[in-house]
């Protein structure tokens, strides 16, 4: 969860933002799940409100990349 400081912090700086400039958000958490992760309702509502609006949302599926290099790099099976 983010502390208090850090929501007065994203927000500050999506308002900065919102409508002048491009921001690049990227998460393993589902966008329904965001509201938890940043605590307190009223500023998550405004934090999503200038984040989501607007925005291209890209939802990638399929296998962690991080597991298939594993698979690569895994020496115990050539042993």
């Amino acid at each position: 969860k983010l502390s208090a400081e850090n929501r007065r912090d994203l927000l500050e700086v999506l308002e900065d933002r919102h409508g002048r400039r491009s921001t690049i958000a990227t998460s393993q958490l589902p966008i329904e799940e965001w509201h938890g992760v940043i605590g307190d309702a009223t500023l998550a509502d405004a934090i999503l409100d200038r984040l989501v609006h607007n925005a291209y949302k890209i939802s990638l599926r399929g296998q962690s990349m991080r597991k298939r290099q594993a698979k690569l790099t895994d020496t115990t099976a050539s042993e």
